[in-house]
């Protein structure tokens, strides 16, 4: 998963809308002045005036940091200095840009849309450092503050893209756009301003400027209100065990570590399994009590809906119909229309027919492993049918039969520290020709977080890598990339990037020892932060990550496939207690393995995708949904209905993707990008894999492009014609079952936007 945006058009993260717009509307709104709450607490706007008079430059954000990169003085941060700093950072920017509005000059490209990327950086560096400890170290404080200022920022971005003379200004300078003789960068940089513009409402009449303004902070909020809904209750109703033999079938680390999460909940005595955020959990694979599987897994299906304070339902609910609302005053059938706009697919319709060719596939697939999964259970002269709860402990079995293999004999090979730095890192001095420096200087938000310094092939310093890889209680679940200090040659900053995980922390003095799927999720992430690290832009609106959700995943499931490339597997492989390599036998039974599953992977990750568009092509004036009534009759209608066998990867109630993290109507990128990926991967196999001219052309034509060209002629020009879907169906075991376009080319042609 990946999460970055730069300022001005910043998305959505971590349940704050974000624009690199400004406080203006955040002073005009209908609450500022109210009185206080019967209660004697201050109101939003209250606060919020308050916190803007106790700004002073002591405040850490006040400055640019001194430190390296200008990283973040995390020592120096204390949670109540992110409030005045986002009010002034946002009151600091609205002047900016009415004065930009209201200049009397003439537009010209430098007054109007240079003017415009340079404002905001008090509010750019102050919201980059609050995303991340709100999504990787968060706490009451800091979650209050998410709720203040939600909506104040959603005004705020409207204030911006919603302003009359600012818009004129753009729309002037996008219609004489073929005489100003822009370089190609520049040029792209007006379009995208122009097109946001008017995505934004900029052409609305003032009736529904005010309507969108209203659903916009009505959806900011409940964006905020869904993720601290979905951190508390997967924190809360994590499954609890009385009796240690529950556990049987996990290793005593794990049990050790349930023993530990239940201590620090004063639960002594007693075994606590933290959820993740996915429907499956890591430990099925292992438990052999079958109550107790169904126990975790029904704790997990369930988490959000148990009718207290933390169900999400009617909160979704509510989303779902107000971007329906939304993208009707827009003009648009649907909301998928309207946020595809700009993207790959181009069109709900496109994407759907995308996902519609996996169906069959990946259906097939999961049914014949079904029918194994059933064969074990029947032989092992048991009398029930297979559920889900069941599926990966039958499956680790199955595997084990079928290829001699288990976690446990490969875990001792993927200690966490052998996996970053003599695979990630290895594998990026192959291709990029880039070393890593761990340094202890630098403050971090929590113990475990270790920081890099990355020095390009030439021996310059590059970027900042931190890494922050444990779960803990206060942490969103998943995995994702983000930047605290973005590229920009305008701005003279270099990236200042993180990757952050929930693997299981080991007890005190033992190893950190991955799965498979750990690894893969690490070269994944940094992916992502190789693409930041390249981006060699002008400006930071078209910076690095910043492109479409259905190209943004294409560098990082490209990366996935150095975790399996023989010299780089070789490399990092090692066991952790004697350093010899894993053995050649035990390596050919994992590489043999890597398609086994793929089916049910596939399966629940199609389902997935299909819910979320679903969700979001929901017509404005249908009834509010139930979620769960709704879910069932989309995923009927998908034909991937499979509540017995394949639940969808995220229930709609806990899809944080789509209701927190700006993927509505995007979920199906990551299938999307698996074909770019793995239809590029092919091109790497066809010009002699891992080599500097490989990767240096890679870097050169894709990785450090950000959003400065048209993608699809980007992914052209490097791979030398479009993207195929065969690559993909090989690759994930899925070739053969059932029906699919093998070789048809994916390319968008236009269509439905309404």
């Amino acid at each position: 998963m990946h999460s970055s945006r730069s300022m001005i058009r910043m998305a959505a993260v971590l349940g704050l809308s974000l624009a690199g717009c400004t406080a203006a509307a955040a002073a005009k709104n209908t609450t500022e002045g109210a009185s206080a709450d019967q209660d004697g607490s201050q109101t939003p706007a209250q606060e919020a005036q308050q916190a803007r008079q106790s700004f002073s430059n002591d405040n850490p954000f006040a400055q640019q940091s001194t430190l390296a990169f200008h990283a973040p003085n995390f020592d120096q941060i204390d949670n109540s200095d992110f409030l005045p700093a986002l009010e002034v950072g946002m009151q600091r920017q609205t002047k900016a840009i009415e004065k930009i509005a209201n200049n009397d000059a003439e537009p010209t490209f430098d007054n109007t849309i240079v003017a415009m990327e340079k404002t905001g950086q008090l509010l750019n560096r102050t919201l980059q450092v609050f995303y991340g400890l709100t999504g990787a170290n968060t706490n009451p404080d800091l979650q209050h503050i998410q709720q203040v200022e939600a909506p104040r920022l959603a005004a705020h971005q409207d204030a911006i893209y919603l302003n009359d003379k600012l818009f004129k200004r753009v729309a002037a300078l996008y219609d004489q756009r073929d005489s100003l003789d822009l370089d190609s960068e520049s040029a792209r940089l007006l379009n995208q301003y122009y097109d946001k513009f008017v995505h934004a409402g900029a052409k609305l009449s003032d009736a529904d400027k005010d309507r969108l303004k209203s659903i916009n902070k009505r959806l900011s909020s409940l964006s905020t209100t869904f993720t601290q809904k979905l951190l508390a209750a997967t924190s809360d109703h994590s499954p609890i065990f009385v009796n240690k033999d529950s556990l049987a079938g996990l290793s005593e680390d794990q049990i050790t570590g349930a023993a530990n999460a239940a201590a620090d909940r004063h639960l002594d005595g007693q075994w606590l399994i933290s959820l993740q955020n996915t429907t499956q959990q890591p430990q099925l694979a292992n438990m052999s009590n079958r109550d107790a599987r169904e126990k975790l897994y029904s704790a997990s299906w369930n988490r959000t809906e148990h009718g207290g304070d933390d169900d999400t339902r009617d909160t979704i609910e509510t989303i779902a119909k107000l971007r329906a609302e939304k993208a009707k005053l827009m003009g648009y059938k649907n909301f998928a229309a309207y946020k595809l706009y700009d993207q790959m697919a181009k069109t709900p319709a496109n994407a759907e027919d995308f996902m519609h060719k996996l169906v069959g596939p990946a259906k097939a697939s999961a049914k014949a492993e079904a029918a194994d999964l059933q064969q074990v259970i029947d032989d092992s002269g048991q009398d029930f049918k297979l559920r889900p709860w069941d599926w990966n402990y039958y499956a680790s079995k199955l595997r084990q039969q079928r290829f001699d293999l288990d976690e446990s004999q490969i875990k001792p090979y993927f200690e966490l520290d052998n996996v970053l730095q003599k695979g990630v890192f290895y594998a990026a001095h192959k291709l990029y020709g880039l070393s890593f420096k761990e340094r202890h200087d630098l403050p971090v938000w929590n113990p475990d977080v270790r920081v890099f310094t990355v020095y390009d092939a030439d021996g310059s310093k590059l970027a900042l890598f931190y890494a922050d890889y444990f779960k803990r209680d206060n942490k969103n679940g998943g995995a994702w990339m983000s930047n605290f200090v973005g590229q920009s040659t305008l701005l003279g900053t270099k990236p200042v990037i993180y990757n952050v995980a929930n693997f299981s922390k080991p007890p005190k003095g033992q190893p950190a020892l991955l799965s498979y799927d750990d690894v893969v999720t690490m070269f994944h992430e940094f992916g992502h932060a190789l693409h930041g690290m390249f981006a060699d832009t002008k400006y930071p609106m078209l910076s690095g990550t910043a492109t479409p959700r259905d190209f943004v995943e294409f560098p990082s499931q490209f990366n996935e496939h150095w975790a399996i490339y023989p010299d780089v597997f070789d490399h990092y492989a090692v066991n952790y207690k004697t350093g010899k390599p894993m053995p050649e036998s035990l390596k050919k039974k994992l590489m043999k393995s890597v398609h086994f599953n793929q089916g049910y992977d596939m399966s629940e990750l199609i389902s997935a995708a299909l819910l979320d568009m679903s969700w979001h092509t929901i017509p404005a004036d249908a009834d509010k949904k139930q979620a769960d009534e709704f879910q069932r009759s989309a995923l009927k209608k998908a034909g991937m209905y499979m509540p017995n066998l394949v639940p969808p990867r995220y229930r709609s109630s806990y899809f944080q993707h789509i209701w927190g993290n700006g993927y509505a109507a995007g979920y199906y990128a990551y299938l999307w990008t698996e074909m770019l990926a793995d239809d590029g991967y092919t091109w790497f196999s066809e010009h002699g894999g891992l080599t500097r001219a490989n990767g240096d052309r890679f870097r050169k034509m894709v990785l450090s492009k950000g959003d400065t060209e048209d993608l699809e002629k980007v992914y052209d020009d490097w791979r030398g014609h479009e993207p195929r879907i065969q690559p993909m169906l090989d690759n994930r075991g899925l070739a053969g079952h059932g029906d699919a376009a093998a070789d048809d080319s994916q390319k968008p042609d236009g269509g439905d936007q309404g």
